[in-house]
């Protein structure tokens, strides 16, 4: 028996899986209107050339083995993003054993700009996190954009890398100190008391 699809206001996390694993289009459209942002910008800001093509296909991984998946929304989010997260580990070593080869076209041509300012004030936000991101660790990296893009726990994190809860938040501890260090205003002479004491 098939899934009635439930009224808007209606729908819990176990309705929407069940009508999931029973392949009811309304059910896919839903986890992917969810999930699918979040997995994208991960995608993105772990740099992926393709984040939406391999989003596609992650969600393609999600909706043929959601039969086996057993759990919660919480434990639900780990799923999607560990499946992400190994898609995203099969592009970056198919690039590295390729190289790097992308053919020029004048959309992602740097040097122009149809207002140089206009381009670089609408870059700037993404352009510097994003930078202070790269310039972690990898480890460290990988884990701070689960943390904040994907908005998943410390918890959901070490399931999605596969490493003790421990480990991850030391990475996350390192991880804080670093930025600190590159966004931390530089100390002059009159932003405080001198190492004196004076």
């Amino acid at each position: 028996m098939r899934a009635q699809r439930p009224q808007p206001g209606e729908t819990s996390f176990e309705t929407v899986l069940a009508a999931a694993r029973d392949g009811e289009q309304w059910a896919a459209t839903a986890i992917w209107v969810e999930y699918a942002p979040a997995v994208t910008a991960f995608l993105s800001a772990r740099g992926s050339r393709e984040p939406e093509d391999l989003a596609s296909e992650v969600f393609l991984a999600i909706f043929d083995t959601i039969g086996r998946f057993h759990g919660d929304r919480d434990a639900f989010r780990s799923y999607v993003f560990s499946i992400a997260y190994r898609r995203l580990v099969d592009e970056l070593r198919r690039r590295e054993r390729r190289g790097e080869h992308e053919p020029w076209t004048p959309e992602r041509d740097l040097r122009r700009s149809a207002s140089a300012e206009h381009e670089a004030t609408a870059r700037l936000g993404d352009r510097d996190a994003l930078a202070l991101l790269d310039s972690l660790a990898p480890d460290q990296r990988d884990v701070m954009v689960l943390r904040i893009i994907a908005d998943l726990t410390i918890e959901q994190v070490a399931a999605v890398l596969g490493k003790r809860v421990g480990a991850v938040k030391a990475l996350q501890r390192r991880a804080i100190a670093q930025l600190r260090k590159k966004v931390a205003p530089p100390r002059t002479p009159d932003s405080g008391p001198d190492d004196s004491g004076e």
